[in-house]
């Protein structure tokens, strides 16, 4: 096992830069996910560390080894693909025995070490079957057993879940996640998709544009995103982002003509002059309908347009001005479409963005 690091990290193809400046540590047996919109570098970053991309500048470490003039087979590294890239003449016993073979191990030694790779991840009694006779959820499990036979420092993993349907992709979330933990093994995963991310990962690295917005754990992506790519990007449904502006007592904001407190510990700096441009951010379950335990939360008032009814739970869309706003609430507070409603704000979990810098105000308490 190893810790990783890119210094300085540039990736260019031609004129087209997808990293510039990128600076990333990764802990031994970490389970580190990288997560970001389509085309935002995430997948050539590991494609550098694989050994399969080579970097325009900078540096790529495996330990203490800089690894970015290495060939791929020297890194000790083991990646599956989104297509599991399994070979479909051969059966499930020969795919993950492969890489053993090429390195020229014994015959009872490979057979001791594909036996132990098919019992951890309940493939026994699919060993002399071929990929074409297996299920989806089963071809991904012989792809991660051909990664962990060869025992790796390193595992890279490039958006395993997303040929999967979605009940399958929620299993093997948590058996993959549960794998690493048991094997200890540094990995680096990459996704788009937010929920992955968010349940896998010791730590998540959020990507936009070829840049790392932010690396933390994901409660404090979620509790407190460094920008409002993150904040936006992260929570489904998304954070509510109102337009907002400073009002002249300095310790107010107008939203759409109404005022609200300034959330504390805001009230605490100074924000500027009068008049200011923010944007407010609360996450929908912070926002509620009417509730008699609650009438002592300031409110906002806006027109319900859309509710969301999914069982467990029902999400309220209302406009208030140009602002759209979202409120979790049970099925039984459920207003009526075309209602102005009151909705009650915990303003103990907001947020104020700066529109002009997209960074996240932060107070003294933060």
């Amino acid at each position: 096992m190893a810790n990783l690091r890119f210094e300085a990290v540039a990736k260019r193809f031609g004129s087209t830069s997808v990293l510039e400046g990128f600076d990333l540590e990764i802990a031994d047996g970490e389970f580190l996910v990288v997560v970001g919109p389509s085309g935002c570098g995430k997948s050539t970053l590991l494609r550098l560390l694989a050994g399969l991309e080579e970097p325009s500048a900078g540096k790529i470490c495996i330990g203490d080894q800089e690894v970015q003039d290495l060939a791929p087979k020297a890194r000790d590294v083991a990646m599956v693909f989104q297509s599991y890239a399994l070979y479909p003449h051969m059966t499930v016993r020969r795919n993950i025995a492969f890489g053993l073979e090429m390195r020229g191990l014994p015959k009872a030694a490979i057979a001791e070490q594909v036996l132990a790779a098919a019992r951890q991840l309940g493939l026994e009694d699919l060993l002399d079957r071929r990929p074409a006779e297996l299920s989806g959820g089963q071809r991904q499990r012989v792809a991660v057993g051909r990664a962990i036979v060869r025992q790796p420092k390193v595992f890279l993993f490039d958006e395993p879940l997303s040929n999967l349907d979605a009940a399958l992709r929620v299993q093997m979330r948590a058996e993959l996640t549960a794998l690493q933990k048991r094997l200890g093994t540094t990995t680096l995963y990459v996704t788009h998709d937010q929920v992955e991310a968010m349940t896998m990962g010791d730590r998540v690295a959020v990507m936009e544009g070829g840049k790392l917005l932010q690396c933390a754990t994901p409660r404090e992506l979620y509790e407190r995103p460094a920008n409002l790519f993150v904040a936006r990007f992260l929570g489904t449904p998304a954070m509510n982002l109102l337009s907002a502006s400073l009002g002249s007592d300095g310790r107010s904001l107008d939203i759409g003509g109404q005022h609200l407190p300034l959330p504390s510990p805001f009230s605490e700096i100074a924000l500027g002059p009068a008049g200011r441009p923010l944007l407010f951010g609360l996450r929908p379950e912070a926002v509620h309908t009417p509730d008699d335990t609650q009438t002592s939360r300031p409110t906002l008032r806006a027109e319900v347009e859309f509710i969301e009814e999914l069982g467990h739970e029902s999400l309220v869309h209302a406009r208030l001005a140009a602002n759209r706003l979202t409120a979790r609430c049970a099925p039984r507070q459920v207003p009526k479409l075309g209602a102005q409603v009151d909705f009650t704000l915990d303003l103990r979990a907001a947020h104020l963005f700066d529109p002009t810098t997209s960074r996240r105000i932060e107070t003294a308490a933060a």
